[in-house]
């Protein structure tokens, strides 16, 4: 999974207004700096861009530091206002620029704008949408929430006396977004819009996390370490400064924020986990269907396509079993896989060493699959701790800077629970060829408005990550048979998934009749499976794209392998899929037929 980027989910991660809200050329070419066809785009329409320059300066002034990051001077120490006033003006923002858009003649548009216009479409809509639904009660998830991510604004540069002044500010300015945030749990709690309460257990440990001696706080660690130009009098006076602020304001808002939640909200939280036991549920859920497969699929749709994946999938793990002589039934050998310490590290280090040892054999398979590499590389990080216990087993975390790199997160938390067997499929789904080959592509298309390159459509991403896992198969990953399982036993995750998040949501599945149902049809331990289920609870929808989106990606390939026959070019084919950066899958299929009668035209 991919961490939180597009611009509206940016915003998100940011400000944490919404945690739901807030991814073969046989030759040997050198990876090109930029496509032919990119480098021949045609400026946009000017109707459609005075539209697109519109929405973005709607999005940035939403968000002070991602304008801030984009070299708004005036945006430097300020905090998102999500205030009721500032969130209906962002709204009623929205609204006119969707209907200026929805009423542009798009007859005359070129081809390129006419994708502009639709994915401009989607992602206004969608924050319409939630906002109607009142998304922004829910500033958390089962995993964490916005008192987590508003602590990256201690993770960023601090090269200035100006850094340092810009961050004090932001310090000065918590207590205000702390009060906003509980605002809207409360009116949640109010109108029964919260995460389910069995989602909570243990959330509070995500909040206690923070409460710790000054020194030992992630917001004081700027004040430890300083440039060395900076002056004694310079730092003694900004440690200080820092020290008082993180004593006296941060901490405080921590336990304040823990308590509200232990004795008020996790308390009166909603007992039932469907989505469509919320106010206006059942439209909630089918228009989250709708968002994230791209596809006007229903919930109904879903689930028995679900269903047949497993059945398929299931076959092809049986055949693994009888390969390795195992005696026992399907259980028997989950049982195996989850207790056996020979699939598990015993330190963090191992394992991500491991992990790192396998990601550098995943670079070295690029050069055969694709023509275009980004020039971005990635790291390897744990997950972070506080966040940890709760968190799914990894994630990619993306830059926005050209001179960051992103990060491979590997949960080390619980090492029991995290087993060697799935380590490939997770590598290369989260770091290449998964989301971070496919996000740093898409933020060097140059050519695509700012929207695009840093959007993210999770029916794009996700697929293409679990697409990626399948592609290493393809490439000689799973040597061991043991891992080709963890592969098979990480499709029918994403397979279970469109089962148990349509039958908990739309069709009166209890919570622990999905945890049953993963839990005897895939290798998962029985933590990850929990942490999954709490997180598909308190995320509705999010979870059905990965297959959805690894389907069409698979059928698109497919049907171009048939028309070109020896004339096709795997490098080229997912340079295609990957060129014009995340579309949803109506638009995919468009582009991959026209690279098809391409190709055939080149004969």
């Amino acid at each position: 999974m991919h961490k939180l980027l597009t611009p509206s989910l940016l915003i998100c991660a940011l400000s944490a207004c919404s945690a739901t809200q807030i991814t073969k050329n046989s030759q040997t070419a050198a990876p090109q700096a930029i496509s032919t066809a990119q480098s021949q785009v045609e400026p946009i329409a000017p109707a459609l861009q005075a539209i697109i320059d519109q929405s973005w300066q709607l999005q940035l002034s939403a968000s002070p530091e991602m304008a801030y990051s984009m070299g708004d001077a005036s945006a430097a120490g300020k905090l998102s206002d999500l205030s009721p006033a500032a969130l209906a003006k962002l709204n009623q923002g929205q609204i006119a620029v969707l209907a200026q858009l929805k009423a542009l003649d798009r007859s005359s548009l070129s081809k390129e704008d006419k994708i502009n216009a639709q994915i401009l479409e989607d992602q206004i809509q969608n924050d319409v949408d939630l906002y109607r639904f009142k998304d922004y009660y829910l500033p958390i998830t089962a995993e964490s929430g916005f008192h987590a991510y508003i602590t990256s604004i201690a993770q960023g540069r601090f090269n200035t006396l100006e850094d340092y002044r810009n961050y004090i500010a932001k310090l000065n300015a918590l207590p205000t977004y702390f009060a906003q945030q509980t605002h809207w749990l409360k009116q949640g709690l109010a109108e029964g819009i919260t995460p389910p309460k069995v989602t909570l257990n243990g959330f509070e440990d995500s909040i206690s996390a923070y409460i710790v001696p000054v020194e030992k706080s992630g917001y004081f660690k700027p004040f430890t370490q300083y440039p060395s130009y900076f002056t004694e009098a310079q730092k003694t006076q900004l440690t200080q400064e820092g020290r008082a602020l993180v004593e006296q304001k941060v901490l405080p808002l921590y336990q304040n924020f823990y308590d509200f939640m232990t004795k008020e909200y996790i308390p009166n939280a909603r007992e039932n986990i469907a989505a469509s036991s919320l106010p206006n549920g059942a439209e909630f859920y089918e228009n989250r269907v709708r968002y994230y497969t791209t596809l006007n699929m229903t919930s109904a749709e879903v689930h028995e396509l679900g269903l047949k994946e497993v059945k398929r999938i299931r076959q092809e793990m049986e055949q693994i079993i009888k390969s390795v002589g195992f005696k026992g039934s399907f259980a028997d050998f989950l049982h195996f896989l989850r207790t056996d310490p020979q699939f598990y590290t015993t330190s963090a280090d191992q394992l991500l060493k491991e992990a790192a040892f396998i990601a550098k054999k995943a670079d070295a398979m690029l050069p055969k699959y694709f023509g275009k590499l980004p020039r971005k590389p990635y790291g390897i990080a744990p997950v972070p701790a506080e966040i940890a216990p709760k968190y799914t087993t990894g994630r990619y975390s993306g830059s926005n800077s050209d001179d960051e790199p992103g990060y491979y997160w590997v949960n080390t938390y619980a090492l029991d629970k995290r087993p060697l067997y799935e380590l490939e499929a997770l590598t290369l789904h989260e770091a290449v060829p998964g989301h971070h080959l496919q996000i740093s592509l898409n933020s060097e298309l140059t050519s695509l408005p700012d929207f695009r390159r840093y959007g993210y459509i999770s029916a794009f991403g996700e697929g293409w990550g679990l697409y990626c896992e399948y592609l290493g198969l393809e490439a000689g990953f799973y040597q061991d048979p043991y891992s080709n399982f963890g592969r098979l036993t990480y499709e029918m995750w994403r397979a279970a998934r469109l089962v148990v998040d349509t039958g908990m949501h739309a069709q009166g599945w209890s919570r622990q009749q999905a945890i049953d149902f993963m839990a005897s049809n895939t290798a998962l331990s029985l933590h990850n499976v929990t942490t999954e289920i709490d997180r598909y609870i308190s995320w509705p929808g999010q979870a059905l794209s990965y297959k959805i989106g690894e389907l069409t990606i698979k059928r698109l390939r497919a049907k171009a392998e048939q028309e070109l026959g020896d004339k096709f070019d795997i490098r080229a084919f997912h340079d295609a899929v990957l060129e014009n950066g995340s579309v949803p899958m109506s638009i995919l299929e468009q582009q991959i037929n026209d690279f098809i009668e391409a190709k055939k035209a080149t004969r």
